[in-house]
Parts: structure tokens; C-alpha cells; sequence
């Protein structure tokens, strides 16, 4: 039987608490591990005798290695192939932002540079949107909560990471119990996140996002929503067919009023299907009664599979100004980042990647930034 990663938190706890050993010694242990992966257990100081017996039987510091790692030319943007256990791919990328570029009471915010974790749930994922690169792959499998945590110590090494989005290979919320204990790790020490810098973004997995506040109080929900009705989803995202816009809409409703937070809105501009006014008037009596922050995401190519055309920035600017003067909805664009290193918005899907050059970088504002 392969041995578990020791970021597995509720296999590890189990494990000590059957040996009789105090659960307190095992952020002790990922300590040392997010600092040195490639320790013995022996290398770990002050631990009781039954503690290194079972790391030893059961655990690796890390079950995954880092295959490779490729720069994108815009210099901010670094993506990850990180190899499993069980000889699968997942990719994560590393994206750096100016916080002074946010905005705080409408004043210039301080602070200075920072990075942001885009983090994969799954290998593949069974969604099928048909703008993605990972619904090409299928659905493979799921990661445990300790391979997700892995991507972060693997990024730690590389960039002092604030944010982490799920917004990587896989739907967050199909992968829930691992997701949701992979945060609890996240935000305890040694990393120390908080939870109001992490968001899991979800096509809208209605059941799963009815207890995500309560498992996960604080945390940053962004829904993949991509069109204002019904049939334009369900020819965009094939799994919109179980998950009714109405029902979906109504499940934010109370969302919202039991978390009393922004709700992140993900909006991707595909060239004359979802982007004419129509679709904008349409999207912004959809979200008028709610607080949230839309953000609108020029489709990235994504090869030869690609049915779709990127809209215009004409068509992308009015679009916003529809949302924000008419219905007085806060809109962003999502910046493109890593498009040349296929580490852009849908294009994660496990190649092996050629190394880029640099250029001139342009540092970026933050949608985590918007909420604060």
C-alpha cells in the first residue's frame, strides 16, 4: 500500500491519535516538512518515539515531485507541473500582483508585491465545459487533501504566496471533503492562511455550496456562470443541464444572506454567444439584487479543440460599461497572464512544457484585492 502524504490531515490525526500521540506534534511535523521536503523523519527533532514509527510506516514528507517549472514571458507568471504518486499530472501556476494597484475606501492601497496560488482539485475533471483545456482531459481522478496542499509547499519555494484560488485543473466542489480539509491545513500553521484570501471557484455545485460557509466560514465563493440563461449555459457547460440556473440562483441568494460576502462572478467572453448587450442587460437584471464583483475573462485559446473566437475588447469594454452604468454592478476584466506558457484562465491541461524567455513584465491588481 503507497504511503500517504503527511499533509493528509485527517489520515495523520487518526493515525496518532490510534499510537496515543498528541495530535499538537503535527503541525510540528509540516513545519518541518514545508521547509526542508526532502527530510528523513529522523531529521525532525523533539518527537515522542511512536511518532517516527509511524511516519516512518505510513507517511512521505511528500508525495509528489516537481517536474517542471516554465516562466511565461509577461515575467508574473510561473506554471507548475507537479507530478503524483500514482505517475499523474496536475499543474498549478503562480501569478504576481501589486497590491498597491488595488484600491482601499476608494484610496491607493499600500503594500507592494505579492503572489497568488492558482491550485488544482482534481486530475482532469468531468464538468466538460467546452471552453476549458482540462474538460478535454475527462474526469481522471480526484487529489487527496495532502497532494493539494503539496502544490502550495511546492510554490512556497519558489514565491511567498498571500492568495490561493481553486481555479486550477478540476471543480473544487466535486471534490469536496479533500478541498475543505485541505484549507483548514492552509489556514493553520505553519501557513497561516487566511481564510479570506482563499476563493473556490465552482461551476455551481448548488448542494455543496448550501454548506460551504458553515464548513468554511469566510472563505471566497466565485461561480463560473458564464451566461445569463439557461440554454446558453447548457451549450457552454454541458453540466449546467443538473444544476438549473434558477436553483442556482436562489442557492446564492441564501448563500449570501447567511455569509454576508461578495460573491465573485466569472464571466467568460466568447465572440457572439455570450457577449452582446442583450446578454449583458440580461446578466445584470440576473445579479441586481446581489452584492458581487463580476469579472469578465477574454477567452484563451486553447488549440486545436477550440470551437470558440476571443470577443473583441470593444464588445469586452462595452459589455462592462453596461453592467456598471446601468446596473451599477462593480466589473472588472481579467488581465490575460501565462497565455504563452498555456498557464492562462482554461488552459491548464498536462503537457510538458518548452521554457520561454522574459520580457518586459507589466504587474497586475489583484481581484482578492477588490473584497478588502
Amino acid at each position: 500500500m503507497a504511503c500517504r502524504s503527511v499533509f493528509d490531515a485527517g489520515v495523520i490525526t487518526s493515525e496518532f491519535d490510534k499510537a496515543g500521540i498528541s495530535p499538537h506534534f503535527i503541525p510540528c511535523v509540516w513545519k518541518w516538512v514545508a521547509r526542508n521536503p526532502s527530510c528523513e523523519w529522523t531529521d525532525i527533532p523533539s518527537l515522542p518515539s511512536a511518532a517516527y514509527l509511524v511516519l516512518n510506516s505510513k507517511f512521505k514528507p511528500l508525495t509528489s515531485t516537481l517536474h517542471s517549472r516554465v516562466d511565461s514571458s509577461d515575467q508574473v507568471t510561473t506554471k507548475l507541473l507537479i507530478k503524483l504518486q500514482n505517475e499523474a499530472f496536475v499543474e498549478a501556476v503562480i501569478m504576481t500582483y501589486d497590491t498597491r494597484l488595488g484600491k482601499y475606501c476608494g484610496k491607493p492601497r499600500p503594500g507592494g508585491l505579492r503572489s497568488t496560488l492558482c491550485i488544482s482539485s482534481q486530475v482532469g475533471c468531468k464538468m466538460g465545459c467546452k471552453f476549458c483545456a482540462t474538460g478535454s482531459m475527462g474526469f481522471k481522478s480526484n487529489l487527496s487533501s495532502g497532494e493539494i496542499v503539496e502544490q502550495l509547499v511546492h510554490a512556497s519555494h519558489i514565491s511567498s504566496i498571500r492568495n490561493v484560488v481553486f481555479m486550477g485543473m478540476g471543480e473544487p466542489l466535486n471534490n469536496y471533503t479533500a478541498v475543505v480539509e485541505a484549507i483548514r491545513v492552509m489556514t493553520s500553521s505553519p501557513f497561516q492562511l487566511s481564510l479570506r484570501r482563499i476563493t473556490v471557484s465552482t461551476v455551481g455545485i448548488t448542494h455543496a455550496i448550501s454548506k460551504l460557509h458553515n464548513d468554511l466560514p469566510g472563505v471566497n465563493l466565485a461561480v463560473s456562470l458564464h451566461a445569463p440563461v439557461q440554454d446558453i449555459r447548457c451549450q457552454i457547460m454541458p453540466a449546467a443541464r443538473a444544476f438549473p440556473l434558477e436553483k442556482l440562483m436562489d442557492t446564492l441568494q441564501v448563500y449570501q444572506k447567511n455569509s454576508k460576502q461578495k460573491i465573485f462572478i466569472e464571466y467568460i467572453m466568447l465572440n457572439e454567444v455570450n457577449d452582446e448587450e442583450q446578454h449583458a442587460h440580461l446578466l445584470g437584471k440576473l445579479l441586481e439584487t446581489f452584492d458581487v464583483v463580476v469579472n469578465l475573462i477574454p477567452f484563451n485559446p486553447i488549440g486545436s479543440i477550440s470551437q470558440f473566437r476571443s470577443s473583441s475588447d470593444v464588445k469586452v469594454s462595452n459589455f462592462q460599461k453596461v453592467l456598471r452604468g446601468t446596473y451599477n454592478i462593480r466589473t472588472t476584466v481579467r488581465k490575460q497572464m501565462g497565455q504563452d506558457i498555456s498557464g492562462a484562465c482554461g488552459q491548464l491541461v498536462v503537457n510538458l512544457p518548452n521554457k520561454r524567455s522574459s520580457v518586459n513584465a507589466e504587474l497586475l491588481a489583484d481581484i482578492e484585492d477588490l473584497r478588502l
